[in-house]
């Protein structure tokens, strides 16, 4: 029976979404292209209909899943997100977890096309993280990009570092209820002063 387009459309996005999953719990080096249609209920002959290689895979998948991180959080409350972020649950569950904890260390082996995902999901969640601040027009658009590169940087690091402790370490769990009181300071300290937190690194500021 012949495929519609339709079903082929969705066939693809859900061998992406399978991907993503995959990708973010094994590594990319941990997943086979047989392993990863089996697991997508697909034969292996089928992947080359939809994508040229593994690594246009890669890339596609990665920029999914980072896709879905700035959608959840577009519209929250920062504080909120950073405690869920830095949190044992998401330090526990790579494979739903963020595309940029799981995988930014394997994406520095890859192809441009996987780094470059990385690099245009970067871009995407900190214009999600820095609207607020840049839409009110007293923001300096500079110093409100390194300050949210550097609650991206320290979150993300602190999920690395956490992981490749073992599971039970105390060790773990500090480095997470460290650099989260660390952010969650930070936050507060702007939000008691009445600024932005991009505002506050400026007044700050020699």
């Amino acid at each position: 029976m012949k495929v519609t387009q339709a079903q082929a459309q969705a066939n693809r996005a859900h061998v992406v979404e399978t991907a993503s999953r995959l990708f973010r719990e094994r590594g990319y080096d941990g997943v086979g292209v047989a392993d990863l249609m089996a697991a997508a209920g697909f034969t292996h002959g089928g992947f080359y209909k939809h994508f040229r290689s593994k690594a246009d895979l890669m890339a596609e998948s990665a920029a999914c899943g980072m896709a879905r991180t700035a959608a959840l959080t577009a519209g929250a409350d920062l504080s909120d997100f950073v405690r869920a972020y830095l949190s044992r649950e998401h330090r526990d569950t790579r494979a739903t977890g963020c595309t940029m904890a799981a995988l930014s260390g394997d994406a520095v082996r890859q192809p441009e096309s996987v780094r470059a995902a990385f690099a245009a999901g970067i871009e995407s969640l900190l214009a999600v993280l820095s609207r607020e601040d840049l839409s009110s027009g007293d923001a300096d658009p500079a110093r409100t990009r390194a300050r949210y590169l550097d609650l991206m940087a320290h979150a993300v690091g602190a999920i690395v570092m956490s992981r490749a402790c073992p599971d039970d370490s105390p060790l773990a769990d500090e480095i997470l209820a460290a650099c989260r009181d660390e952010i969650l300071a930070s936050l507060d300290s702007s939000a008691a002063a009445g600024t932005s937190p991009e505002s506050s690194a400026r007044a700050s500021a020699p």
